[in-house]
């Protein structure tokens, strides 16, 4: 039944096909005349970013001023649910004071590797963390009546080539690790819109999968609202409103509802089904624009908001390393501060996610507030590139002059960008030399790190302290003073492992894609799943962070329902824990990791203090996903409930008896080398056996298809396609080196043939896409074909935009 059958009713097919695209680049098609009105979708994972003027995908272009809050990355190392949707109220607030409807985040795809450029814009490595997190974002920034927008749904882990990509996964880590927190985000946050992802899933594009989006997402989710693409990530826009997409994003500028126009007359889709599609976000319209229409003329309180900024970035900050008890700084030390990022603070990352910050701390403009001695600054570094010798040595000629050494390091905002993965683990080597200099100047050097990532650590015995603020947002110099000088004793664990070396991660094997397909062969192995199981060794565990107290654990007592153990503050200051539940099957019938968790809970203690915790085992706790019966199962036998400071920490254990589903064993359960974690080299014949299915041929080829990305020109036939492959890779080349990369580049670069079409404004349709296919895949005479059928689609695309603009008006 429609909800606004009395609307509809009223609706042409033109009016409801273009209501499932954009109108421009973030605002929705209105049809006023028959109550329709139009909203404005914007992005927001950290922080408001609503473009003045002409809208880009990357972020390149300015916005309204808005606050940054701590990225995902950042916020999720406090494991505190509250503190996020605290923040959401926050953004929330925001969003409908600038006339958003849709604020696009949370983002919650897991960090498959440390290398994805993206990172810094997920919480964890964990499904089950970043779904309770994710969640309470969401019911944060829907206080008000406006709808947040969970993405990249689903399993887009990487940033290269990410439109033309395909992830192929195991049905069942897919449901696991890739799904799960989307769920609990679904189920427990209530959002009202999310994103699908660039991606493919085992050949099939996410947009138009309706396993994901229809039989996953609605019906068993029971997720309510709608489901807008990626920025061009629309492939067939038939095929995504048949399987549940409701909005194309940006405006193709009549291109796809034209098609959906057509192919709803010739009986490929029928009327009915896209009457529910227009009906299902007509829903989350109405609701939104009447939201932001209350605060038309209202503006939020920048002071009070960035003090939850402050108090957000300061309850995420994770202390690494104290040795000797050096930090807090007593007042009035005498401390020189040594490095760039003091100076300039690197706060948040790069891409579509960039706030305009309403005011920005930076640790050399706000530390005279605070009681430190401070004898001087030096950069010490350039941001980017090589080291500077005369750089060094006046930095340590300053740390000579002082008791102690504030030192700034991290990386910068190149390293961690939307289009662009990193290439290594490694902090750069212009910062490693100089610690290594200062630290030999004076032995109390005291590393501040700034990165939304993991990074390789050899460099850890030339500090006595480090202490990570991540990308900390507007507010977090100010944080971490205050951290540094023992005003706020450092809470934050660590969301994601710190491995010795990038070839220690279980992907490390199988990232980035070597050409069309991204293998997951480590399966459910990512994180601290794969080095707790496989038993190698890391510098820092998930969950691992230390306090200016100390917490014991004891009376642990534990069922199939809940856990109870009391923790108790053993130091003489204040301070909070976060504890841990994981559970380890004794004897499981399919393979399993050593431990996962399924649990935790922050508790704030005063000096010898002590609280039982209660932490409930919900329907998640003892699930896998059978692929014989197509569900969730349990084993059923014996577990133990494992209580942890980390998940290499256990504390406390009990064992307990859970009752079982007696599902079947499925063919694939207990594959050795995923019995035994040794996922580093999997066969083809493994893999094979865990997907069920034969490993699809990843491989380019030297036709070109819709759907190949621009990168590939390098395979083209035409001389002039390959030479424009030649000038953009020399281009790509030039930026690299010099420290810079250039992201429109990287974007073009990455994009398949078909977002031309999808990301020009409706200049280009698909039709005058297949005409630049023909030329690149063809020599001279297919140069005129192709030219042909570019000119005649451009004039059909004209017509076709003046008709877009004349609907609803």
């Amino acid at each position: 039944m429609l909800k606004h059958k009395d609307i509809i009713d009223t609706l042409t097919l033109d009016e409801k096909a273009y209501l499932l695209s954009g109108r421009d680049f973030w605002n929705t098609v209105s049809v006023e005349k028959k109550g329709i009105p139009s909203i404005c979708l914007s992005d927001g994972p950290h922080g408001i970013r609503k473009q003045e003027g002409a809208g880009d995908q990357l972020g390149l272009n300015g916005s309204v001023p808005a606050t940054c809050f701590p990225t995902a990355a950042t916020v999720a190392n406090s494991w505190d649910p509250e503190l996020g949707e605290e923040i959401g109220r926050c953004l929330g607030e925001e969003a409908a004071c600038q006339d958003v409807s849709v604020l696009l985040g949370p983002g919650l795809n897991m960090k498959r590797s440390p290398l994805c450029g993206r990172n810094f814009e997920y919480f964890c490595e964990d499904p089950y963390l970043a779904g309770k997190m994710a969640a309470a974002y969401i019911r944060g920034i829907q206080a008000n009546g406006i709808s947040a927008c969970p993405k990249h749904f689903a399993a887009n882990n990487s940033e290269l080539r990410r439109q033309a990509s395909d992830s192929v996964v195991d049905e069942r880590t897919l449901r696991e690790i890739y799904l799960t927190g989307f769920e609990i985000a679904v189920k427990e946050g209530h959002p009202r819109s999310i994103m699908s992802s660039y991606n493919c899933i085992n050949g099939v594009y996410a947009n138009e999968n309706e396993e994901l989006l229809q039989k996953i997402l609605r019906d068993e989710w029971g997720f309510d609202g709608f489901v807008v693409s990626d920025w061009g990530a629309n492939n067939d826009f038939t095929e995504g409103v048949r399987a549940g997409s409701h909005l194309e994003m940006p405006s193709t500028g009549g291109d796809g509802p034209e098609k959906l126009i057509r192919d709803c007359k010739a009986g490929k889709i029928s009327e009915e089904l896209i009457d529910r599609r227009v009906d299902e976000l007509l829903d989350v319209v109405l609701q939104t624009r009447k939201a932001c229409d209350a605060y038309k003329g209202r503006s939020f309180d920048v002071e009070a908001h960035h003090q939850m900024a402050m108090k957000a970035s300061g309850e995420s900050i994770v202390l690494l390393k104290n040795d000797d008890h050096i930090l807090p700084l007593s007042k009035g030390a005498k401390v020189a501060v040594i490095g760039e990022f003091a100076a300039r603070a690197r706060y948040q990352g790069a891409g579509s996610s960039v706030v305009n910050c309403t005011k920005l701390d930076n640790t050399m403009d706000v530390i005279g507030s605070f009681d430190l001695d401070v004898v001087g600054f030096e950069a010490g570094y350039p941001r980017s590139g090589a080291g500077d010798p005369e750089m060094v040595k006046k930095a340590v000629e300053l740390a000579k002059k002082a008791d102690y050494v504030l030192l700034y390091l991290g990386l910068d905002e190149i390293s961690e960008s939307e289009g662009l993965d990193r290439q290594h683990m490694k902090l750069p080597a212009s910062q490693v030399e100089l610690l290594k200099a200062v630290h030999e100047a004076n032995a109390n050097t005291i590393v501040v790190m700034s990165a939304g990532s993991s990074v390789e650590m050899p460099w850890l015995g030339e500090c006595k302290a480090l202490i990570h603020g991540y990308l900390c947002g507007q507010a977090g110099a100010s944080a971490m003073l205050k951290a540094i000088l023992g005003e706020i004793n450092p809470s934050g664990k660590l969301t994601e492992t710190y491995a010795v070396r990038y070839e220690d991660t279980p992907s490390a094997p199988y990232f980035p894609a070597k050409e069309r397909t991204v293998e997951y062969r480590e399966g459910l192995y990512i994180g601290y799943r794969y080095f707790t199981t496989a038993g190698v060794p890391v510098t820092f565990p998930f969950g691992y962070g230390l306090s200016y107290t100390t917490f014991a654990y004891s009376n642990l007592t534990a069922t199939d329902k809940e856990a109870r153990f009391t923790v108790t503050n053993t130091g003489d200051r204040d301070g909070a824990e976060v504890a841990q539940l994981y559970v380890h099957a004794k004897v499981p019938s399919v393979y399993r990791p050593v431990r996962e968790l399924k649990g935790f809970q922050k508790v704030f203690l005063k000096a010898g203090e002590s609280r039982e915790v209660v932490i409930p085992l919900d329907d998640k706790a003892f699930r896998y996903f059978n692929v014989e019966t197509g569900k969730f199962e349990t084993d059923g036998g014996e577990y133990e409930i494992q209580i942890g400071a980390s998940a290499e920490d256990i504390r406390l254990s009990a064992a307990v008896q859970v009752q079982g589903t007696n599902a079947p064993v499925p063919a694939n359960a207990l594959i050795p080398a995923y019995v035994k974690a040794d996922i580093k080299n999997v066969s083809d014949a493994d893999f094979t056996a865990l997907l069920g299915h034969p490993i699809p041929d990843g491989s380019w080829s030297g036709t070109l298809r819709m759907n190949d990305a621009i990168a590939q020109l390098y395979y083209a036939k035409s001389f002039k396609a390959r030479t424009v492959w030649k000038i953009m890779t020399n281009m790509l080349n030039k930026s690299m080196a010099a420290g810079k990369p250039d992201l429109n580049i990287i974007f073009i670069y990455n994009m398949p043939f078909r977002a031309i079409g999808k990301m020009a404004g409706g200049m280009v349709s698909q039709e005058m896409c297949e005409g630049i296919l023909t030329i690149v895949n063809g020599h001279a005479l297919a140069f005129f074909s192709g030219l042909g059928k570019v000119i005649s689609g451009f004039f059909r695309q004209q017509k076709v935009q003046k008709k877009a603009k004349s609907i609803g008006k």
